[in-house]
């Protein structure tokens, strides 16, 4: 492993990304033109558009998922959540092996 510095992504909330991404598809600005005033990378407003445009039967380029980012953004929060409580989970059933072993 090397000393230099890791390259942080700026994270972004989810109103933002959807508020960005309303620029392009109902105000009718550019993707470039939005991610130059927003001062984002072209790549990172492309991906927001894409997963907040509705899918159609045509458009190949949307995830299969079809999840927009709210959905998204859940589905990292409970899977976060849940793996908390598969932790805490383990921790307990270790936590009632040892005490049903000191009660003998």
């Amino acid at each position: 492993m090397t000393n230099e510095k890791k390259h942080n992504r700026p994270k972004y909330s989810l109103e933002f990304k959807q508020d960005a991404a309303k620029l392009v598809l109902e105000k009718g600005y550019s993707q470039q033109q939005a991610a130059e005033h927003l001062g984002i990378s072209l790549s990172a407003l492309g991906r927001w558009v894409r997963v907040e445009r509705k899918p159609t039967s045509q458009d190949s380029t949307v995830k299969k998922t079809g999840l927009n980012l709210a959905d998204q953004d859940e589905l990292t929060r409970l899977r976060k959540e849940i793996e908390q409580l598969r932790m805490e989970r383990e921790i307990l059933k270790k936590a009632a092996v040892f005490f049903a072993k000191e009660a003998e």
